[in-house]
């Protein structure tokens, strides 16, 4: 008698594309699917990223060690009626401090026309998020609802770049109380679990997204998603990709050219005066970044695109978005570098801009947390690097040892405090000698550090940066 697979099963299922052919982990079914003449199961393998998760066929499926899903608990309520609870205490989530109840629209408002009230979709669930230890960085049990600041959510997407190879974690990333970003890894809705994009077709790259994106339903079925690559308008055919290209006027992102050495160019960008580009951007990269929850009030964000010119324009790398106002001096919201252009050094050269921005402010800045994995990851290969530069710098004074404080540290490299002090216990440089504190360069140290220096090619050069903060703190320049 055939056994129905069924959505919260687990078991073992085949990966391809493995060097080991024989890999079978454990994966969970979170949707089926019938197509003519079979079916078709979506799996989430376990202790896997995300991004690995796909759509497989029957013969991949170990149904010998087939786990159906626990059935929930009865317990009474107060009227004596039977009720239910989760089975699984990992599956219970609460909302972070200050986001309160969003609904994810199932289409972008277009500007203006539609800001004042965004569409729902009732069978999208609330979006809810896990407290995280600020400790550590990991996932504890949940902590209980606190009242927060009433605000909407903007489409911050926290990003990553693959260039380092640093694996240790240790960064403060508990969510900001602020509302204004909130992490997306925990929540239990298995639309919000699915890719719902099979493909996207940017310029000349054909791009594979990791994870969900709320692009317009009707386009989800799609087996190419179009975009433009200088706008990102998002388009359902190569044919309406072409008519929109006859029309579109731009070569380069809306905004401000700041930075241009070589045929690298950033740009700034307003999310207020230019709300569709902004939250066609953020679409584009909720594709590739999981922990984050993607909203559309783009008002209080600005966006910096960096971009590679050639002879027909400058096509789209990464960027960065940060607040125009941040009380807990945050200089990057989210981050992402596209993946044709990981592991190439555009992270680190984003995470270069950002401080080199927080320098001309004359401030020391953070990123906001939490991290994605490998944000995480550049960010402390970046520390890391920058703060060795300067501790090889150092000269003897009259013979004696150098010395240089955190301060010192914080205010040349504008890396905050919090940041160094992590960093250098990190690296394991922090001893204590005869009543103080020193710093203790090994050689493994020196020459690792060297060796990733000389594959550092690219730069920021801070004479290239035409820059000039605004204060806004007075409304009127919103």
């Amino acid at each position: 008698m055939a056994v129905d697979v069924v959505e919260g099963c687990r078991l073992p299922v085949l990966r391809k594309n493995q060097e080991n052919e024989d890999e079978w982990p454990l994966a969970e079914i979170l949707s089926v699917k019938e197509i003519p003449g079979r079916k078709l199961y979506y799996v989430h393998y376990i202790d896997f990223n995300k991004r690995l998760d796909e759509w497989v066929t029957p013969d991949r499926l170990d149904m010998k060690k087939l786990q159906f899903p626990k059935k929930e608990a009865k317990t009474p309520t107060k009227n004596g009626l039977p009720g239910s609870r989760p089975s699984s205490p990992e599956r219970e989530v609460v909302r972070a401090a200050g986001a309160g109840p969003q609904h994810p629209p199932s289409r972008p408002p277009q500007p203006q026309a539609q800001q004042k009230s965004l569409p729902t979709k009732t069978s999208l669930p609330d979006f809810q998020v896990l407290q995280q230890q600020a400790q550590n960085g990991t996932a504890r049990r949940p902590m209980p609802n606190q009242p927060g600041r009433k605000r909407k959510q903007p489409p911050n997407c926290g990003g990553t770049d693959e260039d380092s190879q640093d694996s240790s974690d240790g960064i403060p990333s508990a969510p900001r109380m602020t509302g204004s970003l909130v992490s997306d890894r925990s929540h239990d809705d298995i639309v919000t679990r699915m890719k719902n994009i099979d493909c996207i077709e940017l310029g000349r790259h054909r791009l594979k997204p990791w994870y969900f994106s709320p692009y317009p339903q009707e386009l989800t079925t799609l087996p190419i998603l179009y975009l433009c690559e200088f706008c990102l308008k998002y388009l359902k055919s190569l044919k309406c990709l072409q008519r929109h290209l006859t029309k579109c006027n731009l070569r380069h992102p809306p905004g401000n050219e700041i930075y241009r050495k070589g045929t690298i160019s950033f740009f700034e960008i307003d999310g207020r005066k230019n709300k569709t580009y902004s939250q066609n951007l953020c679409l584009l990269a909720k594709c590739f970044l999981d922990h984050k929850t993607l909203y559309y009030d783009t008002d209080p964000f600005l966006f910096y695109v960096m971009t590679e010119y050639d002879s027909k324009g400058f096509h789209i790398v990464g960027y960065f978005s940060k607040e125009k106002e941040s009380t807990e001096d945050y200089n990057v919201a989210c981050i992402l570098t596209l993946p044709p252009y990981q592991r190439r050094g555009y992270g680190k050269l984003l995470i270069e801009f950002s401080y080199e921005l927080s320098k001309v402010e004359g401030k020391t800045g953070t990123p906001e947390k939490p991290l994605s994995d490998l944000g995480l990851l550049s960010y402390r290969s970046y520390w890391s690097q920058t703060i060795l530069e300067i501790l090889m710098d150092l000269k003897p004074d009259n013979g004696e040892r150098p010395q240089i404080t955190i301060n010192e540290i914080s205010e040349i490299t504008s890396v905050k405090k919090e940041d160094v002090i992590s960093t250098l216990q990190y690296l394991n440089l922090i001893n204590y000698y005869k009543g103080q504190y020193i710093l203790t360069l090994s050689e493994d140290i020196v020459e690792g550090h060297e060796r990733a220096m000389q594959k550092r090619h690219l730069r920021i050069d801070p004479k290239c940066l035409h820059f000039t903060p605004k204060d806004w703190s007075k409304r009127g320049k919103w």
